[in-house]
């Protein structure tokens, strides 16, 4: 969250809604990137009334990538779900995507119908073309953040700023399996847009290079433990 005051009580309902039929052991962890208006006060309000909600308050606004690890590093389920603060995701959608993980490690959305200005759905569509170009991927839209995702790949990707933008890459690299289905798209209702073409397209030109790399030095080999009478691999 960064400045969403106005979205937490609606997402909270909904989320509660979409939840209603999953394990009681869930929680939800709202991290608040730094907002400069009332979102942490909302969020503690929430907690009092819900013990399944934490709050997690950012130093100061530190961007998406640093929120997102804050979060990952808390949670303490075996599976994952995130999604942004601003009501454009549909928390609906969740059960669809938790249903997908049972032949998958990563479950990503496809925003459908996207409802964003045209600037915008524009700048987005070149920004991913140019990370699947140099990053040689294929997947279809790494912008949408409703995401469900085993936790055990996860824990394994080290995050630095702007890696949110490759997180299906990252996990890839530590070996998850990754499918995507397509996922509803809302207007944003209250609030601003944190992104613009600057901070979309020529900020990750750098890291896009980064990762390339990265992919290019990854270890990859098979070793097995060789013992009198026979030889197992080693986990």
């Amino acid at each position: 969250m960064y400045d969403e005051q106005d979205s937490l009580e609606a997402l909270h309902r909904e989320l509660d809604a979409a939840l209603a039929g999953e394990s009681d052991a869930i929680e939800l962890i709202f991290v608040d990137d730094g907002s400069r208006d009332e979102s942490l006060a909302r969020l503690r309000a929430l907690s009092a009334k819900d013990p399944r909600v934490r709050v997690l308050a950012l130093d100061r606004n530190h961007g998406q990538s640093a929120a997102l690890d804050a979060g990952f590093r808390a949670a303490r389920g075996e599976i994952v779900v995130m999604l942004d603060g601003d009501g454009q995701n549909d928390p609906a959608d969740i059960p669809r995507l938790l249903a997908e993980l049972t032949n998958a490690d990563v479950v990503n959305g496809v925003r459908v119908d996207r409802r964003d200005p045209f600037l915008r759905r524009a700048s987005s569509r070149v920004a991913n073309a140019v990370r699947n170009g140099l990053t040689r991927e294929t997947i279809t839209d790494v912008g949408c953040s409703l995401r469900a995702m085993r936790a055990e790949p996860l824990r394994r990707v080290r995050m630095w700023s702007g890696a949110h933008r490759f997180l299906p890459t990252l996990l890839r690299l530590e070996g998850a399996r990754i499918v995507e289905i397509p996922v509803s798209h809302r207007p944003r209702r209250h609030g601003r847009s944190k992104y613009g073409i600057a901070n979309r397209l020529f900020a990750g030109l750098v890291d896009v290079c980064a990762v390339r790399w990265w992919q290019a030095r990854t270890l990859r080999y098979g070793v097995r433990e060789e013992r009198a009478g026979g030889s197992a691999p080693l986990d």
